[in-house]
């Protein structure tokens, strides 16, 4: 239905035919609201921008890249990184590690790889020295690991390298054994101690009066630190281990009390890893231990000797040595 609106203009009548419905609701219109105040615009424009800053502030904080560890603080934590079920406090920072990928380009086809094998945790870590010549250049890294490689599963019929990581003499870490750097992949280094270990194995020959790179024992001592902690094991502490193979220094189903920073020798019949790298495992696991946040070893004085009044008759003296004991059923390390 429709009504007829007349209105006068300037120019004589005019008269428009408006529907009731339109009428209605141009009549019920309601006001506009007020506008905000400008410096509350302002406020509200910028948040976007705000909140971009910020969340890009929390990601460069939060993300942890893989570096060298400084060696003259402790290591940075990674409260995520400890072996399940433990609740370690001297977790050390995880060192730059060169993946599996990078050596293993190139290697002749034909071996099968089978899946690897799990222990709960690493109590300890054996290092040793690939017995290759030492004058290499660090970029021929990938080639020396790739020909160590194919000799293991060629000639020895291994189902993979035997070290769970190698370092070369410029301190680089590279992953070795196949099943992931940060868990407990069982290896093929120790005879008799393979389960619950890991084996670091320095790339080059270090027999007595040869020089040990120092970037070398400071990339072992980083890696140490890293997997020992991960278990809360100190690397200057013996830890309970039990042969599997009668092969070893022990017989099998032994138990016995072995450094948790070991030489190959410390377990098995062999030079390895050399005496003069055997000679700088002390200085490794203080690094490792100190890698890990904890006190230094402290040193004891040496007794001040007093002139003799009278001479008294020799005793004899037993010589004391490091190689590892069996250890007695009631006794439990580690």
């Amino acid at each position: 239905m429709s009504v007829v609106r007349r209105a006068r203009g300037t120019r004589g009548s005019l008269t428009a035919r408006l529907p009731r419905p339109a009428r209605l609701l141009r009549r019920s219109r309601s006001p506009r609201p007020g506008r905000l105040p400008g410096p509350l615009l302002v406020l509200l424009g910028s948040l976007p921008g705000l909140m971009a800053v910020l969340a890009l502030a929390l990601c460069a904080h939060g993300v942890q890249r893989p570096a060298r560890i400084p060696l003259d603080r402790p290591a940075a934590l990674d409260l995520n990184s400890a072996a399940p079920g433990t609740r370690s406090t001297h977790l050390a920072g995880r060192p730059l590690i060169v993946p599996r990928s990078a050596w293993l380009t190139g290697t002749a086809a034909g071996h099968t790889q089978p899946p690897p094998r799990y222990d709960d945790k690493v109590i300890a870590v054996f290092v040793h020295h690939t017995d290759s010549p030492n004058g290499y250049r660090c970029a021929d890294t990938p080639e020396i690991i790739r020909r160590l490689y194919a000799g293991q599963t060629g000639a020895r019929k291994w189902d993979d390298i035997g070290y769970n990581f190698l370092v070369d003499r410029c301190g680089t870490i590279y992953e070795g054994r196949a099943g992931g750097t940060d868990r407990a992949v069982v290896g093929a280094h120790a005879q008799g101690f393979n389960h619950r270990t890991a084996g670091i194995a320095a790339i080059g020959t270090f027999t007595a009066g040869v020089p040990v790179p120092r970037a070398m024992t400071d990339a072992i001592a980083a890696l140490a630190a890293w997997k020992l902690g991960l278990a809360d094991i100190d690397p200057r502490e013996r830890v309970r281990l039990v042969s599997s193979n009668g092969h070893s220094r022990f017989r099998a189903g032994t138990a016995v009390a072995l450094p948790a920073v070991a030489g190959h020798n410390d377990g098995f019949m062999t030079s390895c890893p050399g005496a003069a790298l055997t000679a700088r495992l002390p200085e490794i696991r203080e690094t490792a231990a100190r890698l890990q946040g904890r006190a230094p070893t402290a040193v004891t004085p040496r007794a001040t000797r007093t002139p003799a009044t009278s001479r008294t008759p020799a005793t004899a003296h037993t010589p004391t040595t490091s190689a590892p004991q069996p250890l007695k059923r009631s006794q439990s390390l580690g």
